[in-house]
């Protein structure tokens, strides 16, 4: 009986090393298979989705003001959406709606300059007629349109929060689903909020 365990434990190391290499290369069979890019190939423009273009091209905001949102600084957009919940005086949506249309006329201007941008690289690389120099120009241009959007949808933000209550600005928040926060509660009590049309 003793043999028959020296036999095995003798041979141990060479199953634990048999077993580990299986594993290794079941794990690696798995991380074959398609990539999660695939059916982007059919894209006109490889780097936007349909969906990015046609955001861009309504002039929506495409997660670019976060910053602004996140602390208490509501969009213009959403403010108009939620008027009646907000119970926003005709002052309001007047003052609130000139913001809109001042950030949407300039972002979708700005959204078909970063869209033709981005094709413009992407043509570069259909026809791999880039180089190191060319790369690095078109992607410049590429994010001074991202920063300039970026800038449009962010300046808007700016100007809500004077024309907005304290309970207003609390009440957006919790209608947009955020927690409260010092970022949001600090900035309520900015400048008092003397709203116009109270």
């Amino acid at each position: 009986m003793s043999g028959v365990v020296n036999r095995i434990l003798n041979h141990l190391p060479i199953v634990v090393a048999l077993v580990s290499l299986c594993a290794a290369l079941s794990g690696e069979a798995a991380d074959f298979g398609p990539s999660r890019y695939a059916g982007e190939e059919a894209r006109p423009v490889k780097s936007l989705s349909p969906e990015d273009i046609a955001e861009l091209r309504r002039g929506g905001g495409w997660g670019l003001a976060r910053a602004a949102e996140l602390n208490g600084m509501p969009g213009p957009a959403h403010l108009l959406e939620l008027k009646d919940a907000l119970a926003l005086t005709p002052g309001q949506v007047e003052a609130i709606t000139v913001i809109h249309e001042r950030m949407r006329e300039a972002a979708i201007a700005e959204g078909e300059r970063f869209i033709e941008a981005e094709r413009v690289l992407e043509d570069a690389f259909r026809s791999h007629s880039v180089t190191e120099a060319s790369l690095e120009k078109m992607l410049a241009d590429i994010e001074r349109s991202r920063a300039r959007l970026r800038f449009i949808h962010l300046k808007a933000h700016l100007g809500t929060p004077d024309l907005l209550t304290e309970g207003q600005i609390a009440q957006y928040a919790a209608l947009r689903g955020y927690h409260a926060h010092r970022g949001a509660a600090a900035h309520a009590g900015h400048g008092g909020h003397r709203p116009k049309g109270h």
